[in-house]
Order: C-alpha cells, then sequence, then structure tokens
C-alpha cells in the first residue's frame, strides 16, 4: 500500500513482514519512503533506489534478519537513509565481507543512524564513498567467536568526508576501523570489548574526537597515517596500549585521557607491559596535554621516534614514566613549558610553578635494563648502586635520553577530565549493557 507524500514524484510505502519486501524495493521510486511495521523481514535485501528504509515505530523496530549468510542489506545506489532498523543474523564469512549494513561501489551521500545491529561478520561496511553519516547506531558482534574471526564494527574503506559519530561498538573484533580514508570524523562515540577501539591504516587528515575505548588491547591504534587530529578522547582499562602510534608523521595528539593500562598476570611475558603512549617509527608529531594515569609505562618511545614535541602532558602513577633508548638526546618541553611528573622531587624556589631542577625520567641504568632484561636480578646489587652514583657525579658518562628542561610542579587543570564522574556513569552504563547481551 502506498500514499503519496510532499514530493509529487514520491511515495510512503507500508510494508509488513507477509509483503515481499524486496519486490517493494524493486518497485520504489527514487525519494520514496519505505515505512515497515513490526516483525521480523527474512532475507538478503538489495536497494537500488534513492530510498528512505525506517520503521514504522521507534518504539518496536523492524527486524531484517539475514539468517545466517551474506549481507543483510547491501546497498547498490547513493542517496539512501536507513534509520530505525534492527539488523540481525547477517554471514560470517570474512573474506566475502559479510556485514549488516554493506555499502560498495561509489554509494555516496548515505545516512545509517539510530539503527541496532548484531551478528557475526562487520557490522556496518562503508567503501569507495562519499558524504556519509554513521551516527547513534549500535553494533554488537558475537562473542561465541573468537576475536580474530568477527569482522570489525564500523569499516571505512577508501572513503571521503565521512561523519561516525555518537555510536556503539562492542564485541566486535575492532570498533571503529579506517583504511585508506581521508577528511573524515570520528567523534562521541563508545567503542569497548574490543580488540582495538580505534584502528587507524593508511589514512591521512582526519579527525578522531572525544570518543570513549574501555576493555580493549589498546584503545587507539594509529597506523601509517599522517595529518591527524586526535583530541578530547579516552582509553580506559586497556591492557596494552592506551595509544599505539606506528609510523605516524605530521599529527598531533592531545588533550585526552589514559587510565589504567595494564597486562593481565595470566598473559604476562617478558618485555609485554601496558603503555600509556606507544611511539613507534614516528616523527613530527606534537603530544601535549594529555593526562597518562596508572600505565605500567607511562610512555614508550622507539625506533627513531624523533622530532616530536612533548609537553603540558601530565604522568601520574606510571611505575616507569618513561621508555626510551636511542643515541639523540630529546628535550620534552616548549617554549619554556614542560610537563608534570607525579615522581618528580625538584623544588620551586621562585614560585613560578616550574621545577628549577631539570627531570630526567630515566638513566643509563634504565636503558641497560631495558635492552638487557635479566639485569633485572642485580638491580639492588652495590655494583648498580655504584654505577648510578657515578653517572649523576659525571653527567658526561650519562647516555642520551629524555629532559624536561621546565617540569611543571602541578598537574595542568583540563577542563576535558574535569567531570571524571560522568565518564565513570558513562563507563558504567555501558558496561552494564554489554553484560545484558
Amino acid at each position: 500500500m502506498s500514499t503519496h507524500n510532499s514530493n509529487a514524484f514520491a511515495a510512503t510505502i507500508a510494508v509488513t513482514p507477509n509483503d515481499n519486501l524486496q519486490q517493494q524495493l524493486d518497485l520504489s521510486a527514487d525519494g520514496d519512503v519505505i515505512v515497515l511495521a513490526a516483525g521480523r523481514y527474512l532475507g538478503n535485501f538489495v536497494i537500488k533506489r534513492k530510498v528512505t528504509l525506517t520503521s514504522a515505530s521507534q518504539d518496536s523496530f523492524a527486524i531484517i534478519d539475514a539468517q545466517g549468510q551474506g549481507h543483510a542489506l547491501e546497498l547498490l545506489a547513493s542517496d539512501i537513509v536507513l534509520e530505525n532498523l534492527q539488523i540481525v543474523n547477517w554471514g560470517d564469512d570474512l573474506t566475502a565481507q559479510d556485514s549488516g549494513i554493506y555499502a560498495t561501489e561509489n554509494a555516496s551521500n548515505i545516512t545509517i543512524k539510530n539503527n541496532k545491529l548484531q551478528g557475526d561478520g562487520f557490522g556496518i561496511w562503508l567503501q569507495k564513498g562519499k558524504n556519509i553519516k554513521v551516527l547513534g547506531n549500535q553494533v554488537v558482534g558475537n562473542t561465541a567467536l573468537r576475536s580474530a574471526d568477527r569482522g570489525n564494527g564500523i569499516q571505512l574503506s577508501i572513503v571521503q568526508d565521512v561523519v561516525v559519530k555518537n555510536n556503539e561498538v562492542f564485541h566486535t573484533r575492532d570498533g571503529i576501523y579506517i583504511i585508506s580514508s581521508q577528511h573524515n570524523v570520528i567523534a562521541n562515540n563508545t567503542v569497548h570489548h574490543l580488540r582495538y577501539g580505534v584502528h587507524y591504516m593508511y589514512s591521512h587528515s582526519n579527525k578522531v574526537l572525544n570518543n570513549t575505548a574501555f576493555k580493549t588491547r589498546a584503545g587507539y591504534a594509529l597506523m601509517s597515517s599522517r595529518d591527524l587530529i586526535v583530541d578530547g578522547n579516552r582509553s580506559l582499562d586497556s591492557e596494552d596500549y592506551g595509544f599505539l602510534m606506528n609510523f605516524i608523521t605530521s599529527s598531533t595528539i592531545s588533550n585526552n585521557y589514559i587510565k589504567d593500562v595494564w597486562t593481565k598476570v595470566e598473559n604476562k611475558v617478558l618485555g609485554r607491559d601496558g603503555k600509556g603512549l606507544f611511539v613507534y617509527n614516528s616523527a613530527y608529531n606534537t603530544i601535549k596535554n594529555n593526562r597518562i594515569d596508572t600505565a605500567e609505562i607511562g610512555i614508550h618511545l622507539t625506533a627513531g621516534s624523533e622530532n616530536t614535541k612533548v609537553y603540558g602532558n601530565n604522568f601520574i602513577n606510571n611505575p616507569v614514566q618513561v621508555k626510551y633508548v636511542s643515541n639523540k638526546k630529546q628535550e620534552w618541553s616548549f617554549q619554556g613549558q614542560g610537563n608534570y611528573w607525579s615522581n618528580y622531587l625538584g623544588w620551586d624556589m621562585d614560585g613560578d610553578d616550574i621545577g628549577d631542577v631539570i627531570f630526567e625520567p630515566n638513566d643509563g641504568i634504565d636503558q641497560l635494563i631495558w635492552q638487557y632484561p635479566e639485569m633485572k636480578m642485580i638491580m639492588d646489587s652495590p655494583v648498580i648502586l655504584i654505577l648510578r652514583w657515578i653517572q649523576k657525579e659525571f653527567p658526561v658518562l650519562k647516555p642520551p635520553g629524555v629532559k624536561d628542561s621546565f617540569p611543571l610542579m602541578r598537574p595542568i587543570v583540563q577542563a576535558m577530565h574535569d567531570d571524571i564522574e560522568l565518564a565513570t556513569e558513562k563507563l558504567t552504563s555501558s558496561m552494564n549493557k554489554a553484560n545484558e547481551l
């Protein structure tokens, strides 16, 4: 049954589970609004027209059930709106890219809003499109599968000008995965119980803003990308990394909150420690105004990670604040502003809130131990104590390392971190929802 809407060339088409939904989709015209009554629609549906597909009631979503195979909804046109749908039980063939919503071949100007997806393969797969909005959806994976056998929650591949905002993703492999894509915004999403919360590969000129990741191996895995703005995000309770930066250049990592990065006892092996920030083979970046709190290692730089500005950060309660081994010195301050270090023991005689004593968060003994971990067995021996004393008394013998010439006497107050209670409430609410499913 159809009724004409305000567009003279479009119609509103009411469909029930007793109707042939694919036939209705094929017979629709550009601009039509297809309204699904509550109930279950079985099959793999292909949309070839510029239509809106939505539920009749926001209280009881229509259910698109792919019956365990293929894509639930495949989009072969631009200007499609998918809204207020429940999409379940699509295929688990990752090679075939089985997805709840699958859009490829330059499908653009798409809006995917306020849908609930739960299945084995990829949740939402977008490829070769532009001007797409993914807003307020929930994507849930299948915990009966190994993490490596699940698809990613939201996958962006070779896309531009995509906004992914206010979504929740959990129990998939990675939450939001971006590859070979430019000029996209990932904002205000909550991703949890995953391998990587947000995962970037070979992308540039993207923004990652105000997202929350928790219960992950890495909250944010940023790899082989450049010109990223990563600002105002949270990474809570991750096992290996709060932020992993691998071959990242010309990017700004700022105003982020990293808390509790700790490898589980049962997963401990030599060299596996929770790292708040891990910077590998990355250069010409700015890392500023972040809070790294209670990580086994606050920040670990390695493999030529140089020419990076590090200032205005709060390093708090990290047993090892900095791990850095290199033949070059690094100054971690900028224009007279250094970082706050919770283990700094210097003084401030002139009261300008900047320590009068340069802070060097690691010494030559630390570097030897990182290179030769078996040395931990003799850490408290007299010879180690003598070596530390000699190094302190004769600085010329000290190897290159990190130096903060303007250490801050008190933490920088960051507006986004003041409302920790709100962040905790959001975390608790999301975890309760996860446990219910």
